[in-house]
């Protein structure tokens, strides 16, 4: 309905759009599968094909694959996964990157190397923080990192992008010429704020950002793969965390006040991360708690939605192994008896 089609138009379109393979279904086969009832597959390949399906259906709806993987999992509670996580190898630098690098001379190479190694420390600071359960900023914020203070440095001493260059061979001058030369072939922009200094009160800053294309060139240039985004159905190692936090607090839940930032609109029901963006994946809930007698809310807590506990429980073994670091303890019995 959301994509505009009616059940014979949806079988025609994935009739052609998948010609002489698997999957052919008819009209009253799709409309029992969006109903939760058996669809009659049969076969070895059952498996392979029903993740054919899944593709294909993302593709007929344009959606993302994960929330067909989502849907099928919240409406077929007895049906096994239909879609298993592939290692994927570390994407490659792209050409265009390299050669936007080696276009570079030796001081433009060595900023955008520094930038970047420090937005990675950055991120894992912020990561800790989140770890630790303590406020965090949005990457739309740690990302600008700041590069200089508008005092002098006998005064305000130097940033710690400005100590990476120092240590890298590089100083002050023709810092200015360089941040501009970088910005004016679109691998950075810059912005400027004020802060509070201790030694001189408030103090103007002034603030760098890789762009995409930016970090890409670093990338390439200091022969680091990307990040490869997390498989088909899982979730990032941030937003892991966040579910498994939850699901380790059991039955009882966890206090709304104990769960900040931007988690809920990936995860919890209801929500989505920008105003036309997709739904978030629904496997936390912010649940009211009643009095003994049922007459008024005493509290609000965050529990594990049933898709949220399927979830945990099929793919924990993947999530242990691309994520060790994060606190499972508990989570298979939990699981196991939640289901």
């Amino acid at each position: 309905m959301a994509a505009g089609l009616t059940l014979e138009q949806a079988v025609e379109r994935l009739r052609r759009a998948t010609p002489g393979r698997e999957p052919t279904l008819s009209a009253s086969q799709l409309s029992a599968l969006e109903q939760g009832q058996p669809i009659g597959r049969t076969g070895n390949n059952a498996w392979e094909a029903e993740e054919y399906l899944i593709g294909a259906l993302a593709r007929l709806y344009e959606v993302p694959t994960r929330m067909v993987v989502d849907a099928w999992m919240r409406t077929r509670p007895a049906d096994p996964a239909p879609v298993r996580p592939r290692l994927q190898s570390p994407p490659t630098p792209n050409a265009s990157s390299r050669k936007t690098w080696e276009s570079l001379n030796e001081r433009q190479q060595t900023y955008l190397g520094e930038i970047l190694r420090d937005e990675r420390m950055t991120e894992t600071e912020v990561w800790m923080r989140r770890v630790h359960h303590m406020p965090a900023s949005s990457p739309a914020q740690w990302r600008k990192l700041p590069l200089a203070l508008h005092e002098p440095t006998r005064l305000v001493g130097y940033t710690r992008l400005q100590q990476r260059l120092s240590r890298s061979g590089v100083h002050d001058p023709g810092a200015g010429s360089t941040v501009q030369a970088l910005e004016r072939r679109g691998l950075l922009t810059t912005s400027t704020d004020v802060v509070h200094h201790p030694a001189v009160g408030q103090v103007r800053r002034t603030l760098v950002e890789l762009t995409r294309r930016g970090r890409a060139a670093a990338r390439a240039g200091l022969g680091e793969p990307a990040e490869p985004k997390p498989p088909t159905p899982l979730l990032s190692e941030w937003l892991w965390s966040v579910v498994a936090r939850v699901a380790r607090a059991g039955p009882d839940g966890l206090q709304r006040d104990e769960l900040s930032g931007r988690a809920p609109f990936f995860v919890g029901v209801g929500y989505k991360n920008k105003p036309k963006g997709r739904p978030s994946r629904g496997f936390i809930d912010d649940v009211p708690v009643l009095a003994d007698d049922g007459s008024h809310v005493i509290d609000y807590r965050w529990r594990l939605t049933p898709l949220g506990w399927r979830h945990v429980a099929t793919y924990l073994q993947e999530y242990q192994k691309r994520y060790p670091q994060v606190d499972t303890t508990g989570l298979a019995d939990l699981a196991r008896n939640t289901q």
